[in-house]
Parts: structure tokens; sequence; C-alpha cells
């Protein structure tokens, strides 16, 4: 269950200026710890300890090969894959540069197969919070 809340764009320069938006609430982060005590739960053979150990180095072997410039697609899960974060065009090739167009790099995810947005929107079911609920509450400040 996705729990969400309302909340109103308050950036008058917005074409959806005070125009109401759905927020997910998230409950809690689960870190590689708890994923690997959640996964060692679901009838494996194998300690939380073992499947931390797998998930651990699997996470720097995905770095790894991302800065060598591969994508690394999991299966039912995402591409990851790593995106230039431009800071401007040059005019010409000869008069660009790394640290004048180039703002950083940044890391994409897309989703695949089992968890493709086809796949999510159909398994997933909304509710809207309650004032009790506790969790943090998407962006801020919305600004669609």
């Amino acid at each position: 269950m996705i729990l969400y809340v309302l909340k109103q764009n308050k950036n008058e320069k917005s074409s959806a200026y005070q125009k109401w938006f759905a927020y997910p609430v998230i409950e809690e982060t689960i870190e590689l710890d708890g994923l690997a005590e959640h996964m060692s739960n679901h009838n494996t053979p194998f300690s939380k300890g073992a499947i931390k150990g797998m998930l651990t180095d699997m996470v720097s072997c995905i770095k790894e090969l991302l800065l060598e410039g591969k994508n690394v697609k999991i299966s039912d899960l995402a591409i990851f894959s790593l995106g230039i974060k431009n800071a401007g065009g040059a005019a010409i090739p000869d008069d660009f540069s790394v640290s004048r167009n180039i703002r950083g790099v940044k890391l994409r995810a897309r989703a695949t197969g089992e968890l493709s947005a086809t796949s999510i929107n159909l398994e997933a079911t909304l509710k809207k919070a309650t004032a009790t609920t506790k969790g943090t509450y998407g962006n801020e400040t919305p600004n669609p």
C-alpha cells in the first residue's frame, strides 16, 4: 500500500500554481543490512551475513563497471547507467572544456521487467495518509 499526502503548488511561475498534487509518504528507508535480513527470511539457505556480503560486493562491482563506461542491467529491477550533467554547450568543439561545460556525473536507473512502470501501475494500491501517519513526505515544495 502506498500512502500519499496532498500538497498545493505554491510556485507562482508554474502553470500548475495552486493545484494540488499527491506525494508518497515514505515510512522507512531500508538499508543493505535490512534488505539482507529481509531476504534471509524468504526461505533461503543463506544467512543474513552471507547475503549482506554478496549485496555489498554487488554494489561495489556495479560502481566499478559504471565508472568503466558500462551499463549494468539487473533483470526485473533496473538498468543502471551514468549520465553527464552539462553546464552549457560550446559554440564550436574547440571551445568545449570539461571544467567549463560539465557540472558533473549522475547515476541513472531505469526500471526493467517486473519493476517496469506498467507492472507497478497494475500492482500498486494507493491510500490517502492520515494525520497520524508517521513518515517523510515527497518534496516539501511541490514544483510540478
